[in-house]
């Protein structure tokens, strides 16, 4: 019996075939899945944005559109849908939901926290420790933790903390009166991320970094590169953002080395300095360092738990992100509004000389707190430019959205578009208008707790949020009662934002003139 012979073409056809058929199964298999992932809105009957593959709707995030104005679009195209409350979008193929309706919000905010009480913030504690801070923790140890930080941001341990904060706001504004010619131009950003920069490394590192006298100084050059430089390339981030047990796994990190080993070494030398000398600073990393060593804050009979030096050089490292960067955010555009309102800068400025003069022109913190038109400014630039534009959560555990049929899996994220929401002509009437009476007493009384997001809401509401306020009015007060803030052919008026950066960040920066203001004159 003989054997077929087989040509070598005929074996190169068949292969080619072969592989040919293997693709297009491969091809259809794909296709199936995507179109499988992309009818997850479609299928539960909810309004959804059309995704475009790889990217979902979020293709122009971050290249051509800031993702407050991009979250916006989405919300006031469906925010009157026939779904009570929300639209279906994707990043990438993962189904996410953005809430269209106060009602949702403060559920998931507020009410029904337990279903959502974590942020899905990426962080990496084995390699990168400074990143498993309280913003990004999630679980029991969150709780835990938040148990044992929020005594320090009391407000008895934010008037102990006054007098500090107060003579770094009066030395920057010295410098600013020595430095200042009446034709001199300044970029406020600059300015006020200078002096939130000395605030915040007096308070929560112990260090005197005189920032505005020397911009180049090691604390303002490491802060810097953390804010502006961002460690990794878009892929990682989509990595971490996506697979967060796959990235943890690969040991990627989020801060860069420098950073993190700048920051680690401050926090232990300085630490090792206070307990080998005694020292005390009344700062909040007294304040740790005592959670440190006994589990109890001072005054207070009950124990809450010792912290490990890891923790504290994680909650000193979120105390100065999120406290330089989102006060000077708000001073400098509450001095930009202000500049651009001459009316409104004379009423901020006359709250806070009433203010001074009922208490025999000393700035403490009972006369602070009575400045009462100077905090509607601050509150009312927060709400148009809040420092995070979307709050984000995570379905911890399945959830049914009440009053639909449509149930929440496990993993899911969920946005709460606080731009958005800020900038709702239905609830801020004429909302690109600057108007510090929208805030009111009475008129926030009335307001829906959540049409009013700039620090959260809820368990996770922002814990620093009284020593962000204090620092922001103790530094605009001196600045309105030495200085007169006006614009300048420099100043951009509208502003444009860089379309890359986390917060609302100005293209040109924000340029405007200090002149020197005379109470006599």
């Amino acid at each position: 019996m003989h054997g077929v012979s087989v040509s070598p073409m005929e074996l190169v056809v068949a292969s080619v075939a072969s592989f040919g058929a293997f693709l297009a199964t491969l091809c259809l298999g794909v296709y199936v899945f995507v179109v499988r992932k992309y009818s997850f809105w479609r299928t539960r009957h909810v309004p959804y944005v059309e995704p475009e593959l790889p990217y979902g709707n979020f293709k122009e995030m971050g290249k051509s559109i800031h993702p407050a104005h991009l979250s916006q679009r989405f919300y006031e195209r469906y925010k009157h849908a026939a779904e009570p409350g929300f639209v279906g979008l994707y990043i990438f193929l993962n189904p996410v939901l953005l809430v269209t309706n106060l009602r949702l919000a403060k559920r998931i905010l507020i009410e029904d926290f337990h279903h959502f009480p974590d942020r899905g913030v990426y962080f990496n504690e084995k390699d990168d420790p400074l990143s498993a801070h309280l913003f990004a923790i999630e679980g029991q140890r969150w709780k835990d933790l938040r148990s044992k930080i929020t005594p320090t941001f009391t407000s008895g341990r934010m008037k102990a903390a006054f007098p500090l904060v107060l003579s770094i706001a009066e030395q920057f504004c010295e410098f600013l009166r020595e430095q200042q010619t009446t034709d001199d131009v300044v970029e406020v950003r600059d300015l006020m991320a200078r002096f939130t920069t000395d605030v915040i490394g007096s308070y929560a590192f112990g260090l005197e970094c005189n920032s505005f006298r020397d911009p180049q100084n090691e604390f303002r050059r490491i802060g810097r590169k953390h804010f502006d430089t961002p460690r990794n390339h878009p892929l990682k981030v989509f990595i971490m953002k996506t697979f967060r047990g796959l990235a943890n796994r690969l040991g990627l990190k989020l801060l860069h080395d420098d950073v993190s080993t700048f920051f680690q070494t401050v926090i232990r030398q300085t630490i090792e300095h206070r307990e080998r000398h005694g020292t005390q600073r009344n700062d909040f990393l007294d304040l740790l360092i005592r959670l440190k060593n006994t589990g109890k804050l001072e005054g207070a009979n009950e124990i809450v738990g010792r912290l490990s030096g890891d923790e504290i050089a994680a909650q000193a490292f979120i105390f100065f992100t999120a406290g330089f960067e989102t006060s000077s955010s708000a001073m400098t555009y509450t001095l930009y509004e202000l500049a651009l309102n001459q009316e409104l800068q004379q009423r901020a400025r006359e709250s806070v000389l009433d203010a001074l003069e009922k208490h025999d022109g000393v700035l403490s913190y009972e006369s602070s707190k009575n400045m009462l038109y100077l905090d509607q400014c601050i509150y009312e630039t927060l709400r148009k430019y809040p420092p995070v534009a979307i709050l984000e959560r995570v379905v911890s555990k399945p959830y049914r959205i009440p009053d639909t049929d449509i149930n929440l899996h496990r993993g899911m994220k969920i946005m709460i578009p606080a731009y958005a929401i800020h900038h709702d002509p239905d609830i801020y009437p004429n909302p690109s208008t600057y108007d510090p009476d929208r805030f009111t007493p009475d008129k926030i009384a009335r307001r829906d707790p959540c049409a009013y997001l700039p620090f959260g809401e809820g368990p996770r509401i922002c814990i620093g949020l009284r020593f962000g306020m204090m620092q922001a009015r103790i530094g605009l007060a001196l600045l309105l009662k030495h200085f007169q803030v006006l614009p300048c052919k420099e100043t951009d008026v509208p502003l444009t934002y860089i379309p890359q950066a986390f917060v609302l960040t100005p293209v040109n920066g924000v340029r405007l003139r200090l002149v020197k203001y005379d109470l006599h004159e």
